[in-house]
């Protein structure tokens, strides 16, 4: 059984009584991937508690309270940054999937 994450634990989470709210299925899958990360023992709810507030912080340094970005484009931000930092994907994977995304974005539009 999956485990529940402590969602107050988490800086500046969407929330409505519900749980998780979500403005797009990409931030949902998002949210699942690092829930699921978290599940698999790569990194503990504080750990990642701690790097979303620094992605957050950073963006915030920038005098934009969200430097641009919706919270889950800085969710999936903090997610490139611990899984690249725990060995999960490489830099060069990164890009070509976010290159894959973009061209596959164009081809929508």
């Amino acid at each position: 059984m999956t485990a529940i994450p402590d969602l107050q634990a988490l800086p500046e989470l969407p929330l409505d009584d519900e749980g998780p709210v979500f403005k797009a299925p990409w931030e949902a899958r998002a949210f699942a991937l690092a829930v699921r990360l978290r599940e698999q023992g790569h990194f503990t709810w504080n750990e990642w508690a701690e790097q979303l507030g620094g992605t957050i912080a950073a963006a915030r340094s920038a005098d934009d309270p969200n430097h641009g970005k919706s919270y889950y484009e800085l969710w999936l931000a903090c997610l490139e940054t611990i899984a690249r930092d725990k060995g999960l994907v490489t830099s060069e994977l990164l890009a070509e999937h976010k290159q894959q995304a973009h061209d596959a974005q164009q081809r929508l539009q």
